[in-house]
């Protein structure tokens, strides 16, 4: 098998925020703002993630395990998330720092109610020289079949699809509810029909509970054009019982699948793709592996997280966020959020996976959910 090249780092040009009021904000001055941002070890911001719900209807082992987020468990109250009006804004902001991206999440983005409304808002944005922003969900897949239509219409340009196997038995126990594999898949084959493209599906692999699953589920998805990425178990959060023994490594998904199915490693086009692609020597499609345990690359990640209730994450592991909720309902203006964001990320040195087992996250402080700030 061929070892995987990394793509060389081009320079980006500095962009000067146009604002003719010259003004400071925490020491930062938002006028001459380079675009992207740069944080403390020269990561650019590209990147937003967005939560827009901490509610899902799955209760899966390694997110949401239902011994923790039980019946009584007290999600957020609607008047405490963003509103459709506020992401907007938000967003734009981000967009005019450098975002490229766009990414809606959860706990499941699809339970918010009229998720194609703020899609629709979303889809208008332009980056600063005038390109679309690419807009896209990760979803656990339960009501995709009858929201796939409404979000390509809105313009959602393509989706992720969250499945850990595809035998009922196995899935049903992986998601903790005992929802059937068979309507997921039926969300998956909607979104192709509507022209979400391309289709990636994301399987999280715990060993002893669906590693059997791996080949399974690369020999479903060979030739439909959708794109399997095995995920290495992560320790996000503190209600997931994480421990290496748990974890199987990428370089053993490879092993399983290369006997039955050759793979040739496919060029990486960026720095901070999370996914090591690997294509199939037949051409009959491609696999991902995401190796954020065994093979940190935190070194290349650009990616902001917004969650439900308005606090932006610089780390997926990140114990605690910045409020910019209340400040922007009590007034905050556009150009004092643009300060508010370059000084949280001008001042980013995360890298917890790189130094996983360092004491990356202070003492007594517990690790942000998965399912609050998604994946």
């Amino acid at each position: 098998m061929k070892a995987l090249a990394l793509g060389r780092v081009i320079p980006l040009v500095e962009v000067s925020v146009a604002d003719p009021a010259k003004q400071s904000f925490h020491g930062y001055d938002v006028t001459t703002a380079e675009s992207p941002l740069r944080d403390a070890r020269s990561r650019p911001l590209r990147d937003l993630r967005i939560s827009v719900t901490d509610r899902c209807n799955f209760r899966c082992i390694y997110c949401m395990p239902k011994e923790v987020f039980g019946k009584d468990y007290a999600f957020l109250p609607r008047h405490e998330l963003l509103s459709f009006e506020e992401i907007e804004r938000v967003a734009r902001v981000f967009v005019g720092l450098g975002v490229e991206k766009i990414r809606l999440s959860g706990g499941e983005p699809l339970l918010r109610k009229d998720l194609e409304h703020l899609v629709a808002r979303l889809a208008t944005l332009r980056t600063p020289q005038g390109a679309d922003v690419d807009l896209t969900l990760t979803t656990n897949g339960s009501l995709l079949s009858r929201k796939a239509r409404a979000l390509r219409d809105a313009g959602m340009k393509r989706i992720t699809i969250s499945l850990d196997a595809i035998d009922e038995a196995v899935f049903q126990r992986m998601n903790g509810v005992g929802f059937p594999a068979a309507v997921v898949l039926e969300g998956i084959d909607a979104a192709l029909r509507v022209g979400l493209a391309p289709v990636k599906v994301n399987m999280v692999v715990k060993r002893g509970v669906n590693d059997t699953q791996i080949l399974p589920m690369a020999a479903h998805f060979r030739g439909t054009g959708v794109e399997v990425r095995f995920i290495e178990f992560m320790d996000v959060g503190a209600s997931n019982g994480w421990n290496m023994e748990s974890v199987v490594p990428s370089s053993e998904v490879l092993d399983i699948i290369n006997p039955s199915f050759p793979l040739i490693a496919i060029r990486r086009k960026n720095p901070s793709d999370t996914s090591v692609r690997y294509r199939y020597a037949d051409g009959d499609g491609s696999i991902g592996v995401i190796s954020s345990v065994t093979q940190p690359f935190c070194g290349g990640c650009t990616r902001l997280r917004l969650s439900s209730d308005g606090r932006l994450y610089t780390c997926l592991f990140a114990s605690r966020g910045l409020d910019i909720r209340n400040p922007i309902r009590s007034g905050l203006s556009d150009e004092s959020l643009r300060g508010l964001v370059a000084d949280l990320w001008t001042k980013r040195a995360d890298r917890y996976s790189e130094g996983r087992g360092e004491n990356s996250v202070a003492h007594g402080q517990s690790k942000v959910e998965m399912s609050f700030i998604g994946g």
